[in-house]
């Protein structure tokens, strides 16, 4: 049976009953959790189980964003903090091997805590490249202010991820890190020329275009498309998405009620359909949103359906793993930084 090309999230810690009969009659292809939706372990694993049973589908991707730092949505007491990406990149700094293997051994353990859960896909890596005088939406969550050094970081992420089972989602690309406003809030606009944008912003996410899933930026790239934001260009996706930057994989929205976007959430959908995006993000568990978003999004029918069982189909099953050996290490690496997890 066919599933519909969005993502969503749910109000609670478990289904209603309009959620149950929604879920049941559009079918999407993913679901996203978030700390609304986290209580302690049993419960997400019977929530997860109870979203994948509710549309038939048992190998449905479930999503999270657990980066670290401050966006983490499974925390203490059930689950360990972990440190932000720029620790990673600190340590980097201090030997490069080192920073590396921390950043694997980083998400090889959130791997390890997702999929005793059932969610088997993290929204990491970032590629995003801060610069100076940026909205600090991005801040710490970056690897680094270089490309090369936050590919390099985004890929150890990646293969920590993968060791452990889990499927990445790069995002934001073709670039969050020069974006003057928090796209959640407003829409950030970015005045930069093209050669800079492929100097250092797009550079970054090319040593990583073969990962299987990204999401979008909502940023305007003014020198690119002085009127639609990333997601809703159809100009920056062929052009630059998958053109410069060369991304083959499955290509998500980011969350389309962010008030980056412009109009009704019926409108932003049909933009992000229209402008290419395989599938459309909804994260606030608002059921009337929810089914604008279903009423406008198609069911996944050709390329961007080869593409979605493309993704799934490169999750590897978990490998042997000391968690505690894991994270003993990971502390003793960076303290080496003075920070702390």
């Amino acid at each position: 049976m066919s599933t519909r090309a969005f993502i969503t999230g749910v109000s609670g810690l478990t289904l209603t009953a309009d959620e149950r009969a929604f879920l049941r009659a559009e079918r999407p292809w993913g679901f996203i959790l978030f700390k609304r939706n986290i209580d302690n372990p049993a419960q997400v694993v019977a929530l997860v189980e109870e979203l994948r049973e509710t549309t038939g589908d048992l190998g449905a991707p479930v999503l999270i964003d657990q980066e670290g730092g401050r966006v983490q949505r499974l925390g203490p007491p059930h689950w360990p903090v972990y440190p932000p990406g720029a620790v990673f990149g600190a340590l980097y700094d201090l030997q490069p091997d080192l920073g590396l293997r921390a950043a694997w051994l980083g998400s090889r353990l959130i791997a390890a805590d997702l999929i005793d859960l059932g969610i088997t896909v993290d929204c990491l890596p970032l590629a995003d490249v801060p610069v100076e005088g940026a909205d600090a939406v991005i801040g710490n969550r970056a690897y680094g202010t270089t490309p090369a050094k936050v590919a390099a970081i985004g890929r150890a992420v990646t293969d920590g991820l993968a060791a452990g089972g889990v499927l990445p989602v790069l995002k934001h690309i073709p670039g969050h890190g020069r974006a003057n406003a928090d796209s959640h809030h407003k829409l950030p606009i970015v005045y930069n020329t093209r050669n800079e944008l492929e100097a250092s912003d797009f550079e970054a996410f090319r040593p990583l275009a073969d990962l299987p899933m990204a999401m979008t930026a909502h940023v305007v790239f003014n020198a690119l498309d002085a009127t639609q934001p990333a997601t809703t260009s159809a100009t920056i996706i062929t052009d630059v998405i998958r053109g410069s930057i060369g991304f083959q994989g499955l290509l998500m929205s980011d969350d389309v009620s962010m008030n980056a976007l412009a109009g009704s959430i019926a409108e932003r959908t049909r933009a992000i359909v229209d402008a290419g995006c395989d599938v459309v993000l909804h994260c606030n568990g608002k059921l009337d949103e929810m089914q604008a978003v279903a009423k406008e999004t198609p069911l996944l029918k050709g390329k961007p359906d080869e593409r979605a069982r493309a993704a799934i189909a490169v999750r590897q099953q978990p490998q042997p793993f000391d968690r505690a050996a894991g994270r003993a290490e990971l502390d003793q690496l960076i303290a080496r930084t003075g920070a702390s997890a």
